[in-house]
């Protein structure tokens, strides 16, 4: 298995926005081959002393965090797939940073492999 997380602060705003492109993009994922998609908004999640995710995501009043996983069977299965995600005609309204309904530059998000899994 591999896993790309994803976590951002979106606009409580924007929220509806949000839930709306994340399920056209559950879709076209999970239409060219990932196993799991899943989106999650924050409700227990407080400000650390050294680090959290709302301040890793520099988190301003209005906000909310937002929590984001996509599972895949492999490495090369996940590159694959988002090789043919990034070039899916429905997704090309989102590809200008201007259009998203949340700050893409407060976004972080990486790879992973999973070394405990039940």
């Amino acid at each position: 298995m591999y896993v790309d997380g994803f976590v951002l602060a979106v606009p409580e705003a924007n929220l509806a926005a949000y839930r709306k492109m994340a399920r056209l993009g559950g879709k076209i994922w999970r239409e060219h081959g990932a196993l799991e998609y899943m989106e999650c908004v924050a409700d227990d999640v407080k400000p650390g002393k050294l680090t959290s995710f709302p301040q890793a995501v520099k988190l301003k009043p209005g906000e909310v965090v937002v929590f984001s996983w996509i599972l895949y069977k492999s490495r090369a299965a996940r590159d694959r797939i988002n090789a043919k995600v990034m070039a899916d005609p429905r997704l090309a309204q989102f590809m200008d940073p201007k259009s998203l309904p949340f700050d893409g530059k407060r976004m972080f998000f990486g790879g992973f492999k999973p070394i405990v899994q039940m």
